[in-house]
């Protein structure tokens, strides 16, 4: 009786195995099926912004128009305006530091450094310089 268990139990553990194999090209089916619809590639590398160790730092304005201009320019969710003296005044009420760690490490709606994250911490200051006319 326990040859007879053993036996049973190996051709079906022969069956399972047979049953679950799969050739190459179901292999490659299900590679197919299941690959990722895209690939994310940041950088100079896939022919973004490079950013040039020791270059010439960016001018408040060409930050503003490369990445803060569009919450800056109409005010979204309560971003102070470029050029609105009222609402700057009342931010740099705070000092110039403040309002400059701020933008740097976000705030309220703003995410740090309004995600130009190739921007360095000179050029987030030129750019708030700029935005509230302090230049």
């Amino acid at each position: 009786m326990k040859q007879l268990k053993a036996l049973i139990l190996a051709a079906a553990t022969v069956v399972a195995a047979q049953a679950t194999a799969l050739t190459e090209s179901e292999a490659e089916k299900i590679r197919e099926r299941i690959k990722p619809v895209g690939e994310v590639c940041v950088g100079a590398d896939c022919g973004g912004a490079a950013v040039v160790a020791g270059g010439e730092p960016r001018s408040g304005e060409e930050v503003y128009q490369s990445a803060c201009t569009a919450c800056h320019g109409m005010g979204v969710l309560g971003a102070p305006k470029t050029g609105d003296t009222a609402a700057w005044d009342e931010r740099l009420a705070k000092g110039m530091d403040t309002t400059w760690q701020n933008a740097i490490n976000g705030i309220n709606a703003m995410p740090p450094k309004g995600n130009c994250m190739d921007c360095s911490d000179d050029e987030i200051l030129a750019a708030i310089k700029y935005m509230s006319g302090r230049e």
